[in-house]
């Protein structure tokens, strides 16, 4: 009569749980990663709200230079100069020029912030932000650590906002963009 098992049954065993173990880690991390991030980009909305606050506050801002008052305003909360690096969209590809940027500047948080003010309105808008929560370390990836605002005379609005919770969804998985977790994030207060 067979007590017990053999080494080879034990080691079979092992090779198996481990195997399993590699496959569902890398998931789990990226997940949690992901969870982290998005926590984090919302913790930063008051700090963008009290950024608004102080420009406006300067003076009215049809009346003036808005890129010099942000500028100066966002002074406070640069540590210095960020290295370029590369920006993706969720679904892989290379953003298109409306959304890379260049004058990357390190936070005090470690963030990475870049922001064009536009020559002329666009659409009301005065320019784009974009927002690295975790700096140039990866996955540089709209929608998982980097978000966007739209800046306008009245405030920053987080991209798509307008956009319907469905729109926002869909751009915000693997086959979109990620320009749109910028909002859904917010809204829904989960990643998924």
């Amino acid at each position: 009569m067979k007590k017990g098992f053999t080494i080879v049954e034990v080691s079979i065993l092992f090779v198996t749980f481990l195997i399993v173990a590699l496959l569902v880690a890398p998931l789990s991390l990226d997940e949690t990663m992901q969870a982290k991030n998005a926590s984090r980009w919302r913790k930063v909305q008051s700090d963008f709200l009290n950024i608004y606050y102080s420009i406006n506050t300067q003076k009215d801002l049809h009346d003036f230079d808005y890129r010099a008052a942000f500028d100066s305003v966002l002074a406070g909360e640069i540590k210095g100069d960020a290295e370029p690096y590369k920006i993706t969209y969720m679904n892989g590809t290379t953003p298109d020029s409306e959304y890379k940027f260049t004058n990357y500047k390190l936070t005090y948080s470690n963030a990475v912030v870049s922001y064009r003010i536009y020559n002329s309105s666009q659409a009301g808008a005065l320019g784009i932000l974009m927002y690295d929560v975790n700096g140039s370390v990866g996955p540089n990836v709209w929608g998982k650590d980097i978000f966007g605002y739209n800046i306008y005379p009245d405030g920053f609005e987080p991209f798509c906002k307008k956009e319907s919770a469905a729109k926002q969804k869909q751009d915000c998985s693997k086959s979109g963009t990620g320009l749109c977790c910028s909002s859904s994030y917010l809204n829904s207060g989960s990643f998924n």
